[in-house]
């Protein structure tokens, strides 16, 4: 698996900033830019943060779009590609590969449940489809399906299957996925708050929902944790703690959106059926946010 490319370090999982209901392009060109040079390492649109669920195909294809072209060959693009049908989610990843993605992340698809081997040959379909990097997102929680270490190796195999993102919650995975697989494998944690205990244990990186709003500090960290600087990094841990505990306490994506517009950088607006943080919520981000010295007192 040398020949394969690896992705490193940081990635955001970029939220779709809104005005009106419309996708904000304008914003998010800025976003990008933000992003960039606040240090981040890669860029995921259209991902779960990035509200795909309620974005049309076309809103979907135009996001994916404007990010490469805004991105310009600063950072790869990981472009999210993900469906619970295999013709969609093949139909999105070679839109993505058209618009000049570095590679796609497609989940486990979720609600159908399907076997292991229905997973094996959904990952299968897509990776014969195209011929750019995929990253494989498997989320039990959200997908209810978990992708077995012994499946993962499988498709590990293929010549496009890169990686994964594991947001199983599960440290140990990324050392039995590492066992069976190889150190080569990309793997990123798909949990803010273990993305350094993740580094230590093999992983390469994260794909975070924090570095929406912290960026800077995210990348600090993975630039430490990945250099071997534990201590460092660690003492950036320490600031980012509370901030990835009050993002979660609802929708990831509610909590970032409302962080940004803390920031001044994006509506909190958010499409149903999220609604805008509660209360205690938004206080619990603004004393992070605070705490992690990303916003003035």
């Amino acid at each position: 698996m040398n020949d394969k490319p690896v992705f490193r370090g940081s990635y955001t999982a970029l939220v779709t900033p809104f005005v009106d209901g419309a996708v904000d392009h304008a914003g998010l060109r800025a976003l990008v830019d933000w992003q960039i040079e606040s240090g981040t390492h890669g860029l995921v649109p259209v991902g779960t943060t990035g509200e795909s669920p309620t974005l049309s195909h076309e809103e979907h294809r135009a996001v994916v779009e404007t990010v490469i072209r805004q991105a310009a060959g600063r950072v790869p693009v990981i472009a999210g590609a993900g469906s619970n049908n295999t013709r969609e989610a093949i139909d999105l990843a070679l839109h993505a590969q058209e618009a000049g993605a570095a590679g796609v992340l497609v989940v486990t698809p979720y609600y159908n449940k399907p076997n292991q081997e229905g997973l094996y040959r959904h990952f299968k379909a897509v990776a014969q489809a195209i011929s750019i990097p995929i990253i494989v997102y498997n989320i039990p929680p959200r997908s209810v399906v978990d992708m077995s270490v012994a499946t993962l190796a499988r498709l590990a195999e293929l010549k496009t299957i890169v990686g994964v993102k594991d947001a199983t919650g599960n440290v140990g995975r990324i050392l039995q996925q590492r066992a069976a697989i190889g150190p080569d494998f990309a793997q990123f944690s798909g949990d803010d708050i273990l993305a350094l205990a993740s580094v230590a244990v093999g992983a390469i990186g994260v794909i975070s929902v924090v570095s929406n709003v912290a960026p800077a500090l995210c990348a600090d960290l993975q630039n430490a944790a990945l250099a071997g600087d534990f201590k460092t990094a660690l003492a950036l841990q320490d600031r980012l703690t509370a901030l990835q505990q009050a993002i979660f306490l609802e929708a990831g994506v509610t909590g970032a959106k409302y962080a940004l517009s803390l920031l001044g950088r994006a509506r909190e607006e958010v499409r149903l059926p999220l609604v805008p943080s509660s209360e205690p919520t938004k206080k619990a981000i603004r004393d992070a946010l605070v705490s992690a010295g990303v916003l003035d007192a």
